[in-house]
């Protein structure tokens, strides 16, 4: 479905901005950190298998859910290349031609730029928890790297279709709940005498934070221009839920989206992302875009605010009544500690 012209002009608005969004939130190549920051030093033979030895020894310290949970989340982030072609499809986003009043270095519009940068520092991500689990020893690689490439190859919908203002809601959601995710990973590693694993999830997560505070300006900037638009965007995403990636995992032989639930309740136990999240993440976003006191609503955006003020309490009802079981799920992913 073709965007409104008012949407393209407000993505071509946005644009003139790119250089100074990228130089905002985010960082340098040869400033930020890289995976092998933090990871055994292949290259110096006299330490190297004394580190690696050392990175198995604390892994074995690390409890079960812990693991699903933390191949899980290497999973999503490993799933990167189906985000960069999501959004490189968005509307008003194009790698092949200058469509507004900036090109880009490497060809496309200043949009472009914007995804191939953030495509690049997610990358590293997924990049140094692959290589973690590698080493650990405690988990199953082969199928570790099937449910990624079935996460990839399957490909999900999102509910954005090709519309930015609701691409940029449902960043800014994702964002937010991945710097969550790797927060708190990064406290039980801590907890779990694991300082290494724990300095590593709370640099994934400052990144996401930074990422989150990009996506959120966007859409903050959107709403000073055209607001009744970006309300209607904002609150179909919310009607339909905010479908993290996490949704479509699988492992050999079944369906799509059949590990989800099972994941969703080691992640619960947990507490490393639970349903009460989804209703912060919710409230976070309204005061971001300071949504109460928006003023020029037409009346259909009206009834979109309403909607959208009287929504956490509702989620947070059926919050409180979720019961998970006792046992937790088993996964193919996770080895029996040795």
């Amino acid at each position: 479905m073709a965007l409104n012209n008012v949407r393209l002009e407000v993505m071509k608005l946005l644009e003139r901005k790119i250089d100074h969004y990228v130089d905002t939130f985010l960082i340098p190549i040869d400033t930020v950190w890289q995976p092998t920051d933090f990871l055994p030093d292949s290259q110096n033979p006299d330490t190297f298998l004394s580190e690696v030895k050392e990175l198995r020894e604390l892994a074995k310290e690390l409890p079960y859910d812990f693991w699903v949970v933390l191949v899980g989340d290497t999973i999503t982030e490993e799933a990167l290349p189906t985000y960069e072609s999501w959004l490189m499809d968005v509307e008003g986003i194009n790698q092949h031609e200058k469509n507004g009043d900036y090109c880009a270095e490497g060809g496309g519009n200043g949009w472009s730029k914007w995804v191939r940068y953030w495509t690049a520092e997610e990358n590293r991500h997924g990049d140094v928890l692959n290589k973690y689990l590698y080493l650990s020893g405690r988990v199953n690689m082969k199928e570790v790297e099937r449910t990624t490439q079935y996460l990839i190859s399957d490909g999900f919908d999102i509910g954005t279709d090709r519309d930015p203002y609701k691409n940029f809601v449902y960043t800014s959601f994702q964002e937010l709940a991945t710097n969550i995710s790797h927060n708190r990973v990064a406290k039980l590693a801590k907890k779990y005498s694991n300082p290494l694993l724990s300095k590593m999830c709370k640099i994934i997560a400052g990144d996401e934070m930074r990422h989150f505070n990009a996506y959120s300006t966007f859409v903050k900037e959107i709403f000073e221009v055209d607001p009744s638009e970006m309300m209607l965007a904002f609150s179909d995403m919310m009607k339909n839920k905010i479908v993290m990636p996490a949704h479509f995992l699988r492992e050999t032989g079944g369906e799509i989206g059949s590990k989800f639930e099972d994941f969703s309740v080691s992640a619960q136990k947990l507490e490393v992302y639970t349903s009460q999240d989804y209703v912060d993440i919710m409230s976070r976003l309204i005061g971001k875009w300071d949504i109460e006191h928006l003023t020029g609503l037409n009346d259909q955006a009206e009834k979109a605010r309403d909607y959208i003020m009287k929504l956490p309490s509702r989620m947070q009802r059926i919050s409180e009544r979720l019961v998970l079981p006792d046992e937790s799920p088993k996964f193919s992913w996770v080895l029996p500690k040795k």
